[in-house]
């Protein structure tokens, strides 16, 4: 007898600043598939900001790709990388089982299961949304270097950020400052074992300063706290933006060294024995601390999505990270 028809709803940017609803019915499994029922899904929203206003280059329409994207950059798209849900289908041991997937929002799918990554059983839902953000911050430290005792500058306190505040302040003897514009960030940096300054406070003196402020202001500041032949981590991704920096006195005179760290690829030493499986099964089972839960400032229903989101990505200044919550 054949499997009943099952149907989902997706979320795709149609157009600059605008989201839609879409219905599909799901194509008809492979052995091996799971049928994933999502729990909840986060906006990536530095990412996700750049694709739902048509801000990725044509150059980089290729390497921006999601692993499981419909459509192709700039509109239509159903982008996204962050989903967690309960297996229905698929292989008997599974079912029944909590996964994470790099899957656009969408409130039912089939993947393969290697492509799903368990969630162990004490870390809630909402929070393994966010383990592509863990991974993003965990690769930058790897791409940093980053040691016990090291004086470390974070600028930028949105979800990388305060993700790599917390690995870095984990690190035996580390000193570390996590730095931003809202002075109510502090509480992040408290919560987290970590200093706090706004960017006019700041010294420079950082053995490593990550930055992850997507602002040409913001990555100014990471240069000046640079010391001596500092390293100096870029996570930030500007999309088409020009970005402005003086390169001149210091950048040059403390020979900084001024580090891309980009998710899709591992740091050199770690590349041999790290595939992508192995880190994003890492990256969730560091959100086993419940600290991070304070990350997630905003919640949307999913059939909501296409009216509030717009507005949570442009004009929300508080909003951390935004989960979609699924009936």
């Amino acid at each position: 007898m054949p499997a009943p028809v099952r149907t989902s709803r997706s979320l795709w940017c149609i157009a600059p600043a605008r989201y839609d609803i879409r219905a599909d019915v799901l194509a008809e499994p492979e052995a091996d598939m799971l049928t994933v029922r999502t729990l909840a899904s986060c906006v990536s929203r530095g990412s996700e900001r750049l694709v739902l206003h048509g801000q990725v280059p044509a150059s980089e329409f290729q390497n921006m790709r999601a692993p499981f994207q419909r459509g192709e950059f700039p509109f239509p798209v159903h982008y996204g990388y962050q989903s967690v849900g309960l297996v229905e289908a698929g292989p008997s041991a599974l079912i029944g089982r909590t996964v994470f997937a790099l899957f656009p929002h969408q409130d039912v799918y089939r993947i393969p299961a290697s492509a799903a990554v368990m969630v162990p059983d004490d870390i809630p839902a909402e929070r393994a949304a966010l383990a592509a953000n863990m991974e993003t911050a965990l690769n930058a430290m790897w791409d940093a270097g980053a040691g016990p005792g090291d004086r470390i500058t974070v600028v930028g306190g949105g979800v990388v950020g305060l993700m790599l505040t917390a690995l870095a302040a984990g690190l035996p003897g580390a000193e570390v400052t996590l730095v931003d514009v809202r002075p109510e960030r502090a509480r992040f940096a408290a919560a987290f074992g970590a200093r706090f300054a706004v960017p006019a406070e700041i010294g420079s003196e950082a053995d490593i300063v990550f930055h992850t402020s997507a602002t040409a202001d913001g990555l100014q500041t990471a240069l000046n706290a640079g010391g001596f032949e500092a390293k100096i981590v870029e996570l930030s991704w500007y999309g088409k933006a020009a970005t402005t920096v003086a390169l001149g006195g210091p950048f040059h005179s403390r020979r900084l060294r001024l580090i891309g760290s980009q998710v899709g690829a591992v740091s050199p030493e770690r590349r041999p024995r790290w595939p992508h499986a192995r880190r994003l099964a890492k990256a969730v089972s560091l959100l086993s601390d419940a600290r991070f839960d304070a990350l997630i400032t905003h919640r949307v229903a999913f059939s909501q999505a296409p009216a509030l989101l717009p507005h949570l990505i442009d004009d929300e200044p508080d909003a951390l990270a935004i989960l979609l919550t699924y009936d």
